[in-house]
């Protein structure tokens, strides 16, 4: 059965750091891409931050996440990680993974199989 679970959310000051884990099970992160992805507080629709390839070689950044958070993965882990600095108040939200159909980098929730049920990330003094 194919899962992903998030952690690693809890309440940071601007400017603070945190790291989140996607463990997946059920199936390898060499064969698939992960993204990661933002439910903000009343916001129709989610947003796209960054996703990694399945070989680790591509990633993409969205231009809130570009310079601030770093993707990256352990495959001996079966886990992709999401590094988040240099918080502030607009990236309050929940921030869940997603599995690509294949091995590319999922830019978009439209590309995803399957999706974690997220890890809360509240930003405030």
């Amino acid at each position: 059965q194919v899962q992903l679970a998030e952690s690693g959310g809890g309440l940071v000051q601007p400017g603070g750091s945190l790291r989140l884990s996607c463990a997946a099970s059920g199936f390898s992160l060499d064969d698939f891409g992960v993204g990661w992805f933002r439910r903000g507080p009343g916001k129709e629709r989610d947003e796209d931050l960054v996703c990694i390839s399945a070989n680790g070689r591509q990633s993409y950044y969205s231009a809130s996440a570009k310079g601030r958070f770093i993707v990256s993965k352990d495959g001996a882990k079966n886990t992709v990680y999401l590094q988040l600095n240099n918080l502030n108040t607009e990236d309050t939200g929940v921030y869940y993974c997603g599995r690509a159909y294949g091995l590319g980098c999922p830019t978009s929730t439209r590309f995803l199989t399957h999706q974690g049920q997220g890890t809360l990330v509240t930003v405030s003094k």
